[in-house]
């Protein structure tokens, strides 16, 4: 049972692939606290769909296409700060029209230039096949993502939930934004090896919200975040093993049903314990109490 167990731990390639998806799901997860917190989710959903086209022109021109997929990805997220800035849009208009332009360009341009990889490839993932240097390339990534990301998280904070205090003590809320947003597209950029570019939606929200239900602690909410986003990742590469198929949708249901779990039994936040407090109050409730008393003039 034993020797069964440990089979995956038997091939370097699937070394190497739970260790790749533990790093994109520790760091997705870090990001995702931020996303949630500050309704942000929809641009990690449009930063996803906007790295295609760059993928697409760098198998062209024969680039690694994690170079296209950045430049992609920053171009978009620099697009959408600018468009919300100068214009009177709404957030969520400014990054649907991103979204969609980009993708539908990426999607053109497979389309008229056709590339070796398909087009599933790029929404699933290629965890399995990923070659040495890819792999120094995700490391790097991660590193420099999480160490910046703990440099840039008093600020971050600052600016989510008090941008006026931010400007102030001369925080700029455009500078942190675009690094964020620059992080952001790398880190979807190394995700897309791992999960693809449909499911790494996922990754940057899930962990986020279920740290949400659980903690009210900014600190302890990126770490249980990261926490969920690393274990999930790890346990879904490492199952898909034995169910022979991509690692991207196992991690996906183990963190849906992580997120439902703690949607249910959180002890501040959950559904239960909400009926459980509901259920009180109407247990204390007295009629005669709200009657009021006969008063005297």
């Amino acid at each position: 049972m034993i020797d069964i167990l440990l089979l995956p731990f038997d091939y370097q390639f699937m070394i190497n692939a739970m260790l790749i998806c533990t790093a994109v799901g520790i760091i997705c997860a870090l990001l995702s606290s931020f996303l949630v917190l500050n309704n942000w989710s929809l641009i990690g959903d449009a930063l996803s769909h906007a790295v295609v086209p760059g993928v697409a022109i760098a198998y062209w021109l024969s680039l690694p296409f994690i170079v296209g997929a950045f430049f992609s990805g920053i171009i978009a997220a620099f697009a959408m700060v600018f468009i919300t800035k100068v214009s009177k849009l709404k957030e969520d208009v400014v990054i649907g029209f991103v979204f969609s332009s980009f993708f539908a360009l990426g999607l053109l341009l497979i389309s008229i230039f056709p590339i070796d990889i398909s087009i599933q490839t790029i929404i699933m993932g290629t965890v399995y096949t990923i070659n040495q240097n890819e792999y120094v390339q995700i490391a790097i990534v991660f590193f420099l993502s999480l160490a910046i990301m703990v440099f840039l998280f008093k600020n971050l904070v600052t600016v989510i939930f008090d941008s006026g205090y931010a400007h102030a003590i001369g925080v700029s809320e455009l500078k942190v934004k675009l690094l964020f947003f620059t992080i952001l597209s790398a880190v979807i950029v190394i995700s897309l090896q791992a999960v693809g570019a449909i499911l790494v939606i996922a990754l940057l929200i899930i962990p986020g919200s279920c740290a949400y239900l659980l903690s009210d602690r900014i600190g302890m909410l990126a770490f249980i975040a990261m926490l969920t986003g690393g274990l999930s990742a790890f346990f879904g590469s490492y199952f898909s093993f034995f169910l022979n198929v991509s690692a991207g949708p196992v991690i996906v249901l183990i963190q849906g049903l992580i997120f439902v779990l703690c949607f249910i039994f959180a002890p501040k936040h959950g559904l239960l314990n909400k009926l459980i407090r509901r259920r009180k109050k109407i247990g204390t409730y007295h009629p005669k109490s709200y009657l009021g008393e006969k008063h005297t003039l």
